[in-house]
């Protein structure tokens, strides 16, 4: 469990840890902000600052932690994030605006399910292509692969939540062309994308498609063509996403701003601490904040592509790319859609968005990186 002798201190990523913390303190204090004007806000923070402590230690505990040692419950991880999407069938899951998400656990309060399936899909698979290494080009491997990872995207889907079954989706192809793979599967299954996309197209044309419910479709068809459904209102939020950003100028209006002017203090923000929170950095913080946010994001992408390529097998390199894919996506989605430079969708930021289900997932993932880092390969050995 503990190889300390495995260990080199002088791999450890400071430069992580240094803006992990960042993270922490600048999304805690947005948040705070973002919350000004609900009237459980104590509340709210802390629950979120209890979730940063217990995630905190997590990360620690699981950076002395030999990775290697948690691979060995791939099994039991899979089947515990199986469990969780299946409780959301049950009378324990939370139904708000028509989609069921979340947990409500006596003792634990309210989780998400699919924050920790993405996360056991990076260990499991991780563990999977290490494993099946040998015969990795196999039918029977490819095929197993994409059966384990389709079960707990189409439990997702059926919550249903099409944005966190596209960011799942997209963290495993990554993985799965980074295990190695050869190209001529890749060529597979991008062909295969071409008669299911035809299928999707031919589905959403139709009075009661099958696939794709018609509030997703409609939200799609709104982005390439807003004017048509501006008076739906489903363009309002991120109208009024991107009227705080741009309010905001160079150097923003202040945390905890009050002023009549503020997009956020009059109350035409949604969702301003979860799916839209970037649009609170923009107006209160300005150009130069929001640069500082994408900056650090970016510093933590980059140092876990780069742990990945000195880690010392491919099972540390999955993890530690899958980590990288899923920080890089939620961070690109959430601020994309905010934005309005992508459709609108429900992603959070990661350390910024109210909940505590994603913060300890981004807390498991970069404690097993760090511990990747304390195990990886010297700088030499690597280049050969």
């Amino acid at each position: 469990m503990f190889s300390f002798r495995n260990y080199k201190l002088k791999n450890f990523s400071v430069a992580m840890l240094l803006a992990i913390i960042a993270l922490c303190i600048l999304g805690y204090m947005v948040l705070s902000s973002a919350l000004v004007n609900y009237a459980d806000s104590s509340g709210n923070l802390k629950r979120q600052l209890t979730g940063m402590l217990a995630g905190g230690a997590i990360f620690v505990f699981l950076t002395v932690t030999d990775y290697h040692f948690w691979l060995k419950f791939h099994w039991l991880i899979y089947a515990f994030c199986l469990a969780l999407l299946a409780l959301l069938f049950t009378r324990l899951g939370v139904n708000l605006k028509g989609a069921t998400r979340w947990l409500d656990l006596p003792g634990l309060g309210r989780l998400q399910p699919s924050e920790f399936a993405k996360t056991g899909m990076i260990i499991f698979f991780a563990w999977f292509f290490q494993k099946h290494q040998e015969k990795l080009n196999r039918f029977s491997t490819v095929a197993f692969a994409l059966l384990f990872a389709a079960v707990p995207a189409v439990m997702i889907f059926l919550e249903p939540d099409l944005s966190t079954t596209l960011t799942y989706t997209l963290i495993f192809l990554v993985i799965f062309y980074v295990s190695g793979i050869s190209y001529k599967w890749i060529a597979g299954l991008a062909l295969t994308a071409v008669p299911v996309g035809a299928f999707l197209l031919w589905d959403s044309m139709r009075e009661n498609p099958l696939i794709l419910k018609k509030y997703m479709l409609n939200r799609l068809f709104s982005f390439f063509n807003p004017d048509e459904y501006s008076a739906s209102g489903l363009t309002n939020q991120q109208d009024r996403a991107v009227m705080a950003i741009s309010s905001g100028r160079l150097n923003g209006k202040g945390l905890f701003n009050t002023n009549i002017d503020s997009v956020k203090a009059g109350n035409f923000l949604s969702e301003e601490n979860s799916d839209f929170i970037f649009a609170v950095v923009g107006e209160e913080l300005g150009f130069w904040g929001t640069l500082a946010v994408i900056g650090l994001f970016a510093v933590l992408v980059f140092l876990c592509f780069r742990i990945a390529a000195r880690a010392a097998d491919k099972a540390g390199r999955l993890l530690a790319v899958g980590t990288g894919t899923f920080i890089g996506l939620q961070v690109f989605i959430n601020i994309g859609v905010t934005s309005g430079l992508l459709p609108n969708t429900g992603v959070v930021l990661p350390f910024f968005s109210h909940g505590i289900s994603s913060l300890l997932c981004m807390f498991v993932c970069l404690g097993l990186v760090m511990n990747v880092a304390l195990q990886r390969r010297e700088a030499d050995t690597a280049a050969h």
